[in-house]
């Protein structure tokens, strides 16, 4: 694979202020009024026809969901959405006609959850614009979804989303919805499973990511630390918070988190560190220690990054073409309105050189 993790427990790469900045392959154009949070849909047919998905986190009319083919241009833009705040997309969705690939939106504005199947032309709805209401019985800022990942469960297929409101109390601050179609609409709808997770109740829990394969998710407690729990809702220790990580080091708010996976259960868990006109990535191991599996600290690489004042990133680890063939590092850029494109070759060098 790209990187050797032969020093994971030892080798950690310090950021100086004299430490070049990363540069991106490429970036896509500009939305509108404020980029947000992206997200990567492969094509396994045909991984040239690949699509990058992201939010233009305004109010309606403005707000909306942006589709840019891999070279960055503007292939679809679906409006209005109402303040979308965060995108995710999972594969093989069980529809009545088979399984699909679908992409999750949260609309703040609105109290719900956005659902759309993707395909190489685009995203088209599949809830006829009605969405699925979430953290219903709540009211003001906790009614308001932002951030929101998808989990896919190895064992059944089933497939959840888990959602993080504006604000919300110490414990049982995420919530997750199973999500399945309706047999009497032929909609996709949402049915609530759990509440869980601890907040530091300090500033905001936006950031959101899940391995699927491992079964864990990772959470920003932006001005506290990243916490880690397990995201089967059926889980033993479902209950149970399994470590929190990242409290060190910090300049800005903990923002963007993204799973950089391998087969063997080894890989990266980078966190976007919101610095203006140049945020950083810290980046732990996956696998945590040897012997300590949620043992995540130290961060074995801190590298700068162009991106300026990043909320959301993404990782694909692998399935894309030409010089993204190997693993594409998407982070959103909020002096430009964009997102930027990089190759992990250069992620990697400065965490192993």
């Amino acid at each position: 694979m790209l990187v050797s993790v032969t020093c994971l427990a030892g080798c950690v790469q310090g950021a100086t202020a004299d430490d070049a900045a990363l540069q991106p392959l490429r970036t896509t154009a500009a939305l509108a009024d404020d980029a947000d949070d992206p997200a990567v849909w492969i094509n396994r047919t045909d991984p040239t026809r690949s699509l990058i998905l992201g939010t233009n986190k305004v109010a309606a009319p403005g707000g909306g969901l942006y589709v840019f083919a891999l070279d960055g241009s503007v292939k679809q833009v679906v409006a209005p959405l109402d303040r979308p705040n965060n995108v995710d997309v999972e594969y093989g969705f069980q529809s009545r006609s088979g399984p699909i690939d679908i992409a999750v939106v949260s609309e703040r504005l609105q109290h719900r959850l956005r659902v759309f199947r993707v395909t190489e032309s685009g995203v088209v709805p599949l809830d006829e614009g009605q969405g699925i209401a979430v953290m219903e019985g709540e009211t003001g800022e906790a009614r308001m979804p932002m951030g929101v990942a998808l989990y896919k469960r190895p064992r059944d297929g089933a497939i959840f989303a888990i959602v993080a409101p504006k604000t919300g109390p110490t414990t049982g601050y995420l919530w997750q919805y199973r999500l399945d179609v309706d047999p009497a609409s032929d909609l996709v709808r949402g049915t609530f499973v759990r509440r869980f997770g601890h907040f530091s109740g300090t500033g905001e829990i936006e950031a959101v990511a899940v391995d699927d394969a491992l079964g864990y998710v990772y959470y920003a407690d932006e001005e506290y630390a990243v916490h880690k729990w397990h995201a089967d809702p059926d889980h033993a220790d479902a209950g149970r918070e399994l470590a929190t990580f990242g409290r060190e080091g910090f300049k800005g708010q903990r923002e963007g988190i993204a799973i950089f996976t391998r087969d063997d259960g080894t890989g990266f868990i980078v966190t976007s560190d919101q610095i203006e006109g140049s945020s950083q990535l810290r980046v732990y191991p996956r696998q945590g220690q040897p012997g300590r599996p949620h043992e995540h600290d130290p961060a074995v690489g801190v590298m700068i990054t162009s991106a300026d004042s990043t909320d959301g990133l993404e990782i694909v680890p692998s399935g894309l073409p030409g010089d993204l063939a190997r693993v594409l590092l998407v982070m959103m850029n909020s002096r430009d309105r964009n997102f930027q494109l990089y190759g992990w070759g250069e992620v990697a060098k400065r965490i192993m050189p």
